[in-house]
């Protein structure tokens, strides 16, 4: 049995990092911040995959990101997926060399799918994560978004799910645009009709501020994974006391020892 797994967000845009609320972006610190608020070796022992998303608006300034990157990867001992204006073989050729595990692609699925497919035959399904995000409308009917939010995708969530599958994709990341940053919970609904809807792993991400939160993500049956992009929720040893609250809850998350993984 797979075992459920908890991730955590970092959200860099810019140079810094930012917190997001409805895809709205306030920035909070740089790298140095992200270290001096963060123990790198108890988010190892905390979370089990740490992803990193560049929502910088209009192109990223890719050398800079690249240096990010590289500086977080050599403090962590978790896998790590990285994406953010990824339009290139390049791009993720970077991003893999950088210390990135996995791929997280969001607007390459619709306007460039043939990128979506040569970079899972060369690097395998199981290293491409689909990030969709969407939005309730006026109706309550949930909607598709790609370009940070922007820009609205005229198909319709279960059929984006099937192309993302059939094109190459080994995960869904699903992003609630509504609830993103108001502590109001995963939107439980939506998970349901993509679980339903495939056979791909789902994390489920917009939302989840709190352990219980995330344990309720998992006990709803429908994602392998929930995660959180909420800095200051879990700055010091937050992400630790998160992981223990949920094993407490009866949440089979992985456990291994630490000090093996330094050795």
């Amino acid at each position: 049995m797979v075992k459920p797994r908890l991730c955590f967000t970092l959200l860099y845009a810019d140079g810094v990092f930012h917190l997001s609320r409805n895809f709205t972006l306030q920035a909070v610190g740089n790298y140095d911040w992200l270290l001096s608020n963060y123990d790198f070796e108890l988010m190892a022992r905390s979370i089990d995959d740490l992803i990193i998303l560049n929502v910088t608006r209009g192109e990223p300034d890719w050398p800079e990101f690249l240096g990010t990157i590289k500086r977080i990867v050599n403090n962590c001992f978790m896998p790590v997926a990285i994406g953010g204006g990824i339009r290139t073989v390049d791009h993720a050729r970077s991003l893999f060399d950088s210390g990135a595990d996995k791929l997280v692609l969001n607007s390459a699925f619709f306007d460039n799918p043939l990128l979506v497919e040569s970079l899972a035959g060369s690097y395998g399904y199981q290293s491409i994560v689909a990030s969709l995000d969407i939005r309730r409308n006026e109706w309550g009917a949930t909607e598709l978004f790609i370009d940070g939010g922007s820009t609205k995708v005229g198909v319709p969530l279960i059929d984006a799910v099937k192309n993302v599958a059939r094109l190459g994709a080994g995960e869904i990341y699903l992003t609630s645009i509504d609830r993103d940053g108001t502590g109001m919970g995963y939107d439980l609904e939506a998970l349901r009709n993509v679980f339903e809807s495939c056979d791909l792993p789902i994390i489920a991400s917009g939302g989840a501020d709190t352990a219980d939160q995330l344990t309720e993500g998992i006990k709803s049956g429908f994602v392998s994974a929930v995660s959180t992009s909420h800095l200051f929720n879990f700055m010091g040893d937050g992400l630790h006391h998160a992981r223990e609250e949920m094993t407490k809850a009866n949440i089979p998350l992985s456990y291994w020892n630490f000090n093996e993984l330094l050795n």
